[in-house]
């Protein structure tokens, strides 16, 4: 953890919605004219797509059906904390971008599935900001969550995870059902193992909540919508929340239980706003001033 330079880690697995998260952190940091810089989970897989697909082929003729990219094998987890405590230090380090699809490839003249070489970040910056997989990861020989200031988790009850997962596979990757429920049932072992303990170690939890029957989460035609669920938001220490303010400006909103407060769905994007806004603007306070 840094003072001068703060890490901002958000984690959740692949459909969670991290993605939208993101951009409500990256509305903070235009409002409050925070320099962050971004890092893609993604960019510390081990391997690019040929390549893991040749080394889940070798892990299936092993007969291990349970390689996949939510576990410690797969990634590169101490070049990841490497990352956060050189960038607490320091407010630079090493990193690199996975280029998911042609739009982003064309600019580097790679193919997509692949990785840019790795770069030193440019000085300057007022935070590291990281969405993905692994930011509260901790294993025998890796503590990433140790070197973050701020960590925040989403997680979508697991049938809403997947209803989410299985559409955007199906009609933005073109997967098959059957080919989506193996990647499932592959990444189940690293999913209890890797991913859901980092859900007690963040300092919030966002978990999205559908008000509809999602009983069967691949035979789902639609995706619930943020009006047909709710948020239930958990801090890990409730004493430095306001929560009279957050009911008031909520509406609708309860608590739950003495560290947690249920919202509309709708509300979601606002009740960051209103929770997030402050804690980042407390980070930049700590941080010395220029110059000095």
């Amino acid at each position: 953890m840094s003072v001068k330079h703060p890490v901002v880690a958000i984690t959740g697995s692949s459909g969670a919605g991290t993605t939208s998260v993101t951009r409500t952190f990256q509305e903070i940091f235009r409002r409050e004219g925070i320099h962050a810089v971004i890092v893609e989970g993604d960019s510390f897989h081990r391997y690019d797509r040929d390549g893991m697909r040749l080394a889940m082929a070798e892990a299936e003729e092993n007969l291990d059906l349970s390689f996949s990219h939510f576990g410690e094998r797969a990634n590169l987890l101490p070049e990841l904390e490497k990352l956060f405590r050189t960038y607490g230090e320091t407010g630079t380090g090493l990193t690199r971008k996975y280029l998911h699809n042609e739009l982003e490839a064309k600019p580097y003249g790679q193919q997509p599935g692949t990785f840019t070489p790795w770069e030193e970040m440019i000085p300057g910056s007022d935070l590291l900001f990281y969405e993905g997989l692994h930011g509260a990861a901790v294993t025998d020989s890796v503590n990433v969550a140790r070197h973050a200031d701020l960590l925040v988790g989403v997680v979508p009850i697991v049938n809403l995870e997947w209803i989410q997962k299985v559409h955007r596979d199906k009609h933005e990757r073109g997967y098959s059902d059957e080919a989506i429920i193996d990647t499932i049932l592959r990444r189940m072992p690293d999913y209890v193992n890797y991913i859901c303990p980092q859900f007690s170690r963040t300092y919030v939890n966002f978990q999205r909540v559908p008000t509809v029957d999602t009983s069967n989460p691949f035979t789902a035609r639609t995706i619930p919508t943020a009006d047909e669920s709710f948020v239930v938001i958990r801090f890990a220490d409730p004493k430095v929340i306001d929560f009279p303010y957050l009911l008031s400006m909520l509406h609708d909103s309860f608590m739950s239980r003495n560290n947690s407060i249920v919202v509309p769905g709708g509300k979601m994007a606002l009740a960051m706003q209103l929770i997030f806004t402050p804690l980042i603007l407390r980070l930049m306070d700590k941080r010395p001033k220029r110059g000095r």
